[in-house]
């Protein structure tokens, strides 16, 4: 069994309300274990509000506050896991994890159990735990072997596993280990301040111009677009999901549901209209051209990886179903 250990934030960067990126430095005189860019590690705080399991009469099953005999909240230790945004390399030379981490919200404005914790009291020099192991299978070599193009989907934080996976082989085409695949990867967040590695992944984009074996299309995106992002030559407005649409010529999924419930006379065809009329119009990058990017994608060869929040991911299946491709989601 994996032993639990203690280790101190080196950085933190706020990004946006409730949004961050933090360095986590391991336990003296330890390394953390080798890992493949797309793994997670499960990190472990004490003081969090706890939540007791409640089962309803139908079977449904939901977390409620834990309440002490006095009605004060029950505080003790929560482990969650999280994807790593550093990739192998990085942390080999370093000794450091990249975490990017959202501020959790749950059902009636209640916040993460670990995550409240951690924004509230977290900065560099506390210190942290964390499980000795780092797992999971959404990895390159796992999810992408033998396809020819990678489409890597990322919704807020759900970018970590793709920023480690692009600096991992952009790394290694540098040193002799050139990949056969193309890649594109969106990312879409709300604000451009949001889009947490996008110099990083800008730089990549640059360097892959002129790298051997390293075939990269970085395309960022805002939801909420503001005046001065309409100068931006390299940004693309609308959600990750809309834009991919864009990309393989589908309509947004708004607008798609319209279409459906219209067919179906369905009442609720006028709140699915207002929400469409609401959402941000998909536009791709004044530098990239829809066409000849899903032209790129070819049927047979295309895999599309995605990580982020439940409904984007449900629908970058459908979109993958709809074009052929092979579907892969991050799970925990």
């Amino acid at each position: 069994m994996a032993e639990k250990r203690v280790g101190i934030i080196t950085s933190w960067k706020d990004l946006a309300a409730g949004l961050s990126i933090f360095g986590l430095k391991p336990h003296a005189g330890t390394s953390f274990p080798d890992y493949q860019a797309g793994q997670y590690i499960a990190l472990t705080r004490e003081g969090c509000k706890l939540t007791a399991k409640v089962k309803e009469a139908d079977g449904r099953i939901h977390f409620d506050p834990a309440i002490n005999e006095d009605g004060t909240p029950k505080i003790g230790p929560v482990t969650h896991s999280y994807s790593i945004a550093s990739a192998p390399f990085e942390t080999k030379m370093d000794g450091e994890l990249a975490i990017y981490i959202t501020l959790e919200k749950l059902e009636g404005g209640r916040l993460g159990r670990l995550t409240e914790s951690l924004f509230a009291g977290s900065r560099v020099g506390d210190s942290l735990g964390y499980v000795d192991r780092i797992v999971g299978n959404f990895t390159l070599a796992h999810r992408a072997k033998d396809s020819g193009h990678v489409v890597m989907v990322g919704t807020g934080t759900g970018l970590a596993p793709f920023i480690g996976m692009m600096k991992q082989v952009a790394y290694e085409a540098e040193h002799g280990q050139p990949s056969p695949a193309k890649y594109t990867l969106i990312h879409a967040n709300r604000t451009a301040g949001e889009l947490a590695y996008d110099p990083e992944l800008r730089e990549l984009n640059r360097r892959s111009k002129s790298l051997r074996g390293f075939a990269f299309q970085y395309i960022p995106s805002v939801s909420r677009p503001t005046p001065a992002d309409e100068g931006d030559p390299e940004l693309s407005q609308g959600r990750a999901n809309n834009l991919f649409r864009a990309i393989l010529g589908l309509p947004t999924r708004e607008n798609e549901v319209v279409a459906e419930l219209r067919a179906g006379g369905s009442p609720d065809l006028a709140a699915a209209e207002k929400a469409a009329a609401k959402s941000t119009a998909p536009r791709l990058a004044s530098i990239l051209d829809a066409g000849a990017l899903g032209q790129d994608m070819p049927r047979d060869q295309t895999v599309v990886l995605t990580c982020g929040n439940a409904d984007g991911m449900e629908d970058i299946k459908r979109i993958a179903d709809k074009a052929g491709f092979r579907f892969e989601m991050e799970e925990w």
